[in-house]
């Protein structure tokens, strides 16, 4: 009579177990079916509007959503190494297959609300800027040479623009209104022939106007190339690198002095411009003082926005005794 009442034991016994491995086996199905339609919805409701915000919202949340997605890789890594040393223990274990799906489902969803790919985010070098959107910002710089008796009114001969990566937009030689008397090619790098089929200064000045239009504008003393262009720019919307201190500071120049576009370069970005008999070149000058903007352009733009938030705050009227 023992064993047959063992026997029975035995045999409910697994019924059992199976019983409840066929229950959490259901479970998880359900909860890899839930996982995947909520997955889809998400993806037909956000897909849309994480385009949106990477192009208009992208330099606010970057850092954030670096952030999250450097801990959220780092808890997916903790997580895939528990599951690979699991693995040599349980991989016998019915279920383990179900458990790997549905961490992989849940990495995706995640993937999908957060706007990033769990390969990897754009490098620095190709992002945007990260406090400006990089289509609002340009580089201007020109050349110019003399006219007038002993060629000293200067006038626009070449004008270059570059977007925030660096393309060029814009680079023509100019037609002065009256005729040369200096070319300056030491410093303008102009030449007699670099004028002959040029752009007439009123047809080249609307082209660099309509580029300019709503545009903030990096330079090297700036104001002069505005006054050979014959414009005016706001000047909230210029970025000079003549007359920053932040510049001057991390060359370890005082305070007060204005270095010039040359050894800003040689010193911030160990670059070599400006040499030879060749002259400047305004491409040139544009791209490395858009670079200097560059190297400060966070602290820069904090700096203007604390500056007009302080104009714009309403002061209480001071009484003045007589």
């Amino acid at each position: 009579m023992a064993e047959p009442s063992k026997k029975i034991k035995a045999s409910s016994w697994g019924l059992l177990s199976n019983y409840r491995y066929l229950c959490k086996k259901s479970l998880m199905l359900r909860v890899m079916e839930n996982t995947k339609v909520r997955k889809k919805c998400q993806q037909k409701i956000r897909f849309p509007n994480m385009k949106r915000k990477l192009t208009d919202n992208h330099n606010e949340s970057l850092g954030t959503n670096t952030l999250v997605k450097k801990t959220k890789l780092s808890n997916s890594d903790q997580e895939s190494q528990s599951t690979l040393n699991s693995e040599n223990k349980d991989i016998s274990k019915p279920g383990f297959s179900d458990h790997h799906s549905l961490a992989t489902a849940l990495r995706d969803s995640w993937e999908v609300d957060s706007g990033f790919c769990s390969e990897a985010s754009p490098p620095a070098s190709g992002r945007s800027s990260p406090c400006l959107r990089s289509t609002m910002v340009v580089a201007l710089d020109c050349e110019m040479v003399g006219t007038g008796p002993g060629g000293r009114c200067s006038e626009l001969a070449r004008c270059s623009i570059l977007d925030y990566h660096g393309n060029i937009l814009y680079d023509k030689y100019v037609q002065p209104c009256q005729p040369v008397t200096d070319y300056r090619t030491r410093w303008s790098g102009i030449r007699r022939h670099h004028l002959q089929n040029a752009t007439p200064f009123t047809q080249a000045r609307e082209e660099i106007l309509s580029i300019l239009e709503g545009k903030v504008v990096i330079g090297h003393s700036i104001y002069n190339d505005f006054e050979a262009l014959d414009m005016l720019h706001p000047g909230h919307m210029v970025r000079d690198t003549s007359t920053t201190r932040l510049l001057s500071r991390l060359a370890g120049f005082p305070r007060e002095r204005c270095p010039s576009l040359k050894i800003l370069a040689s010193k911030l970005l160990n670059r070599t411009i400006q040499t030879g008999r060749r002259g400047h070149c305004s491409v040139e000058d544009a791209q490395a003082a858009l670079d200097l903007y560059k190297l400060v352009e966070g602290e820069w733009e904090q700096e203007l926005q604390n500056k007009l938030r302080d104009d714009n705050t309403p002061h209480e009227p001071i009484d003045i005794a007589l």
